[in-house]
Parts: C-alpha cells; structure tokens; sequence
C-alpha cells in the first residue's frame, strides 16, 4: 500500500498574496498606460468568449503569468473601456489610485458588516404612510400591495430604477404616475403639474404615497425644483426622496449647492460617489431623515446574532437598514478618497470636467449645422445634427451615432427628450484632457460631413 502524501495547498499567505499582487498591480498599471490604443467600445461578436474557452476547469493551478495572457487575449477585447478617456457615454464610473487602494482594503480585509461586532428605503414609506405605529412595523406586504389607492410620482426623466424599486416593493406599475416634462421648464418636473395630479388622484379616492425629485437626470441632466417639490410632499404627506445620483457629487462645489436647496424637506436622498468622486466601483450613499422607520420595516434579532452591544441599542446595526444581511465595507473606499484627495482636489475633479464640458458645449454652438437641445448644467451636453424634418433628424443622428461609435474611436450615447433624438456627451473620465474633447469634436464633424454628402444638404 502507498504511503499517503500531505497537501500543502494554502489559498492566503503572506509571501504569494504578496507577489500575485504586485503582479496584478502592474499588469493594471500598464493597462491604464495603453487604454488609449483599445477601441472605446468592444468590437467582438456576443458569445466570441465561448470559442476560447476550455471544455473543464484546470486539474492542476496555473501561474499567474498565464492567466493573466489569457486577460490580456481574451477578456480585454471584449471590454468596453469605462476608464478611457474617449468614454462619453454613461454617466461616468470614474476611478482613482485612492480609490483603489481603498478597493484593496476594502477586499483585502474582507470584513463582513452587518452589526457593531463586525465591522470597526423603500419600505419606510408604506410604514409610514399606512399610519402603522412601531409595532405594526412588520405587517405583512400584502396589506400594503393589495391596496390599489397607493400612488408614486416623478418625472418622466426620472430613472427606470425607481420603477423597478416600485415593482419591488409590490407596487402596480399602474399606481406609478408618471407626469410629463417639457422644453419649456427645460424637463424638470414642474410643482404646479405635480399637485395637480395629487388634487385629481384624491378626488378619484387614491391616496399619495411617493414622490422622487432627480438633480442631474440621465437623460438630459435635468435638475428638479427640490424647495418647491418638498413643500408639496409636506402638504400631502409624501415620502420625499431625492435622487442625486449622479450631481450630487457636483454640490460639493459650492456654485452647484443651489441645486440642492430644500433638501431640509427631504426624507432620504442617494449619490453615487463611483459615478463622479473617483471612489472606485461600487459605492453609493444614502441619507434618510428618520432612520428608525428603516429599522422598524427591516431589522431582524435572530438569537444567533444577540450581543451586548446591539441589545443596548446604543450602536448602528446594518442589517436593519437593509433587505441583505451583510455588505461590504465600502465605507472604507469613501473615506480614503476624501482623505487621499482633500475637498480642493475633488472640487477640482469636479469643476476640469464642467469646464471640459463647456468647451465642448461651446464647439457644438459655433457649427451652424448642430444644436445644443437642452441647456448644460454640469458636465452633460446633448446635443444633434440639425434637420428641418423631424423623422429624418432622428435617423440622421442615429446614424451619426452609430458612425462615431463603429470607429473605436470614442462613445457616446442617445436619450428621447420632447420627441427628439438627441446624441449625449457625458465628460467624467478620470484619464480626460482637453485634446479628447477636442479629438472627439473632430471625429464628429468629420462624420457629420461623410452623412452631409451621404444624404443631402441639412436644414435649419
């Protein structure tokens, strides 16, 4: 009979986690020094990956080295590159070296945070607006879903998110109310048209429930009237939520802290500090005025989890104010980005991509043959090839779109606003510099041009 041997397979020790990251650090860097040779957006077939994959998983361990060719050959091509400085499309999730050093901590320590010993929204408002006292607070949903008088309100600018959220918590899409925006208040939702619908729901017999207000909107970068929209919800007794995902980060310059004004009338607010405060994926903030109303729809005190410090309801306990046990400890992320960068340099950040945006708003407005839509409040400027007839102009700039997008050579995205098409330039990534929006204009005009012969003279 054969002797048994011992496995000294270990998966964390000090002198590997040591090498392999120093390895993966440079494998990152070097890709940042040539993000620039990538085509913006990925230039594969769905499914390309299928054909360069093993039948099985490897028996044995490979070496770093291999696996990281096999990145390099098979997953960056099929990357769209967020982090390029020729991304122009979604609202940015823009990275930072501070950022990632607190992703490494972040994972490196690996904590599991859920209550005070483990670590250094919805659904207040059916509690809320149900009338339930604190020992109600756990009331079946079905008291809440069967009720077909519940209404929420926003803007048709408003993120699908909160659709999906509203679909989550077990509301109709049919209660959803959705009220219209124009040119003419430049999309943001307008107070009058808000009470309105309230005045005309309590008259059929529904009762108001919701109400979302956006600074900054996907689509066009519209900003809501917080002040007058959180009187209404005051008046009716609307859980009043502000959306300010991605230009909340802006407000930490004092010249955009205007858009915020009212927020003393809000319930909770959000903003994503990965979209434009170079806090690397993922980490989203949110306020909520009266977090007892979270804690009473969402905490749970399973005997596993008792101790001294959470019985004394003297400390925070994350599992309560989320529908998930645990999260990770993104905090961490947050904090050394403030502290790497200081409030100078992140206002800084801020005001290089408005003032980039400005450039490139400015550029679009001296070529008689294109338009700025919907005026630029901070670092998104939409704008189109200009036709005299409607459908046309749509298809025009679709295919200006699609050009410019097809070359590698830069991205952007489109969004319907009043019946318009209209082509989005997002300015966020943290490698831009003026020559990428000046590089970028170029491409456009020289495409514009190749669709003017294409398709005939463009009017005003």
């Amino acid at each position: 009979m054969g002797s048994l041997t011992t496995n000294t397979f270990s998966s964390l020790d000090s002198d590997g986690f040591t090498t392999d990251s120093k390895m993966v650090i440079d494998f990152i860097a070097e890709y940042y020094k040539n993000i620039e040779n990538y085509p913006v957006q990925s230039q594969v077939k769905p499914g390309y990956l299928l054909t360069k994959l093993p039948d099985t998983a490897p028996y044995c361990q490979e070496s770093l080295e291999d696996v990281l060719k096999d990145v390099t050959d098979s997953i960056i091509p099929g990357l769209t590159h967020w982090q390029s400085p020729n991304f122009f499309a979604y609202f940015q999730s823009n990275a930072s070296t501070a950022g990632f050093v607190g992703e490494m901590l972040c994972t490196g320590l690996n904590v599991v945070g859920f209550q005070l010993d483990c670590i250094p929204c919805s659904y207040r408002a059916r509690i809320h607006c149900n009338g339930l006292d604190g020992k109600d607070a756990q009331a079946p949903i079905y008291i809440f879903v069967l009720r077909k008088w519940r209404w929420f309100y926003a803007s048709d600018q408003t993120h699908s998110t909160l659709l999906k959220g509203v679909k989550l918590v077990g509301i109709p899409s049919s209660n959803f109310r959705c009220l219209s925006t124009s040119f003419s208040s430049e999309f943001s939702l307008s107070p009058q048209s808000l009470e309105d619908a309230i005045e005309n729901d309590i008259k059929a017999g529904y009762v108001p429930l919701f109400l979302c207000a956006t600074v900054g909107t996907t689509a066009c970068g519209a900003v809501d009237p917080v002040m007058d929209l959180g009187k209404i919800a005051r008046k009716y007794n609307l859980w009043f939520h502000i959306d300010a995902a991605y230009a909340g980060s802006a407000c930490i310059c004092p010249e955009f802290r205007h858009y915020l004004d009212g927020i003393e009338l809000a319930d909770s607010l959000s903003m994503n500090p990965h979209k434009w405060l170079l806090t690397n994926m993922d980490c989203c903030c949110l306020w909520v005025q009266q977090p007892r109303l979270l804690i009473e729809s969402l905490s749970s005190n399973p005997e596993f989890l008792k101790n001294n410090a959470s019985e004394s309801n003297a400390v925070v306990d994350y599992k309560d104010w989320q529908i998930a046990l645990s999260r990770r400890f993104r905090a961490l992320k947050l904090w050394i980005v403030i502290r790497r960068h200081g409030i100078a340099n992140l206002m800084f950040h801020i005001r290089s991509h408005v003032n980039l945006a400005k450039r490139f708003e400015s550029l679009v407005a001296k070529d008689s043959r294109f338009e700025v839509v919907v005026p630029r409040r901070f670092s998104l400027v939409c704008f189109r090839l200009k036709h005299n007839d409607a459908c046309k102009a749509s298809e025009l700039n679709r295919k200006l779109l699609a050009a410019v997008n097809e070359s590698g050579r830069a991205f952007m995205t489109h969004s319907v606003v009043g019946g318009l098409f209209i082509i989005r330039c997002a300015v966020g990534s943290t490698l831009i510099e003026e020559r990428h929006v000046d590089d970028l204009w170029k491409l456009i005009q020289e495409k514009a041009t190749d669709l003017v012969e294409e398709t005939g003279a463009i009017g005003d």
